[in-house]
């Protein structure tokens, strides 16, 4: 686990929910200096692999960067201006891509879902460990095919920034007063669809 003691905002739930999902959340600062380590990024990965997938299909493919090599500025250089304000601090950047069609040429057609499984598996694993994650789906998504070589078989999902959380971190506005602010959510109530029990069917 990473030594460090990061900037808290931990969320005010309805009853109360495991500290790793309460206290993670999507910083935008990070050390620029930290350096993440071979184990710590496997464990990330292994976290991923054993998420559930539709028919152990496991669509996830992971293209992982690190600060400083070239691969990294390649991914870098596809992000939306807005992430390339603050994602370059970040220790590395993980190009996230589903495989929608099988070996058999047939279209997978839970291969996003099982992939944002994958995701939140690897992002609560970074949490126990001490890291940040910040997903960013503001990317090119036409210059990632064209930069890595993805066929048309991998579909790019998101982008990563993996590091380890700095709350001093030098951030341009609004950014820096979106790294403070209190997290935010719609109540529970909002998120149940009414359970329509004996409704009629629509007339034809």
């Amino acid at each position: 686990m990473e030594d460090i003691t990061a900037m808290r905002k931990t969320a005010t739930t309805t009853v109360p929910v495991h500290p790793l999902l309460a206290d993670r959340w999507s910083p935008r600062g990070f050390d620029q200096a930290h350096e993440l380590a071979d184990d710590r990024l496997t464990a990330l990965i292994e976290a991923a692999r054993w998420a559930p997938s539709a028919q152990n299909s496991q669509p996830w493919r992971f293209l992982v960067t690190r600060r400083g090599d070239q691969a990294h500025a390649r991914l870098f250089a596809a992000l939306a201006p807005g992430n390339q304000a603050w994602a370059g601090a970040a220790s590395a950047l993980v190009l996230v891509a589903a495989r929608t069609v099988g070996d058999d040429g047939r279209p997978q057609p839970w291969a996003l879902y099982d992939t944002g499984q994958a995701v939140a598996a690897l992002v609560t694993q970074a949490q126990a460990d001490g890291l940040a994650v910040h997903q960013m789906g503001g990317f090119d998504t036409a210059a990632v095919r064209a930069r890595f070589g993805l066929g048309e078989a991998l579909t790019p999902v998101v982008v990563l920034a993996v590091g380890r959380q700095d709350g001093a971190a030098d951030l341009p506005e609004p950014l820096a007063a979106r790294e403070v602010a209190p997290r935010t959510r719609r109540p529970v109530s909002d998120l149940l669809l009414p359970a329509r029990v004996g409704l009629q069917p629509a007339a034809a």
